[in-house]
């Protein structure tokens, strides 16, 4: 037997927690990043100014893509704050390196006709087109049933994976990243469409 005696656990007062250091509550964040998200979609869709479009559109430009990975980065895929936070991240993508995501999505789009109809991309799609129907897409966020945008951008990532694994280049995970995103976006679309407008 051991001569070690045993002690009740301290119960802390109710000025512990007050004092001990520590970041926002994840809950407060998540919802805010929610709320945000909610009203820059629900909000923009019933604006008829043609400016809150361009406003949507350079958001990550105007804000640093930094700022909205912050607030939205972490949410789940299915909430309008993970949709809104893959629509951006998209968006610089593709504007960060147009002429490799051109190579990708033209190596993918003899395999996957149907997504690159839904994308709608010009043809031949070269950067600027690319960047065009990316601006485009997002843009969609004001001018158009959110649903759409989802899927647009969904169609999109999948032609991208489809090209990715055609090309000698990309790793598994990359082409598989590019996959996920695109049935994120899906996923979320579809929720899109049953989602009531609030």
């Amino acid at each position: 037997m051991s001569d070690r005696q045993h002690h009740r656990p301290m119960r802390p007062g109710g000025d512990f927690f007050a004092g001990v250091l520590g970041g926002t509550d994840p809950a407060l964040v998540t919802e805010a990043a929610e709320r945000a998200a909610v009203l820059l979609v629900r909000g923009a869709r019933g604006s008829d100014d043609p400016a809150v479009a361009d406003r949507i559109l350079h958001l990550a430009e105007t804000e640093g893509i930094e700022t909205i990975a912050e607030v939205w980065s972490g949410a789940p895929a299915d909430t309008l704050a993970g949709c809104l936070w893959r629509l951006f991240l998209l968006r610089s993508w593709v504007h960060a390196d147009p002429l490799g995501v051109a190579r990708e999505y033209d190596a993918g789009r003899r395999a996957a006709p149907v997504a690159q109809v839904v994308a709608g991309v010009a043809d031949p799609p070269g950067p600027e087109e690319l960047r065009a129907m990316v601006d485009q897409v997002l843009r969609g966020i004001a001018s158009s049933d959110f649903a759409d945008v989802l899927f647009r951008a969904a169609a999109f990532a999948r032609v991208v994976a489809t090209g990715r694994a055609g090309l000698v280049e990309p790793s598994d995970a990359q082409v598989r990243r590019m996959l996920v995103l695109s049935e994120q976006l899906e996923a979320a679309g579809h929720e899109e469409l049953v989602r009531p407008l609030s």
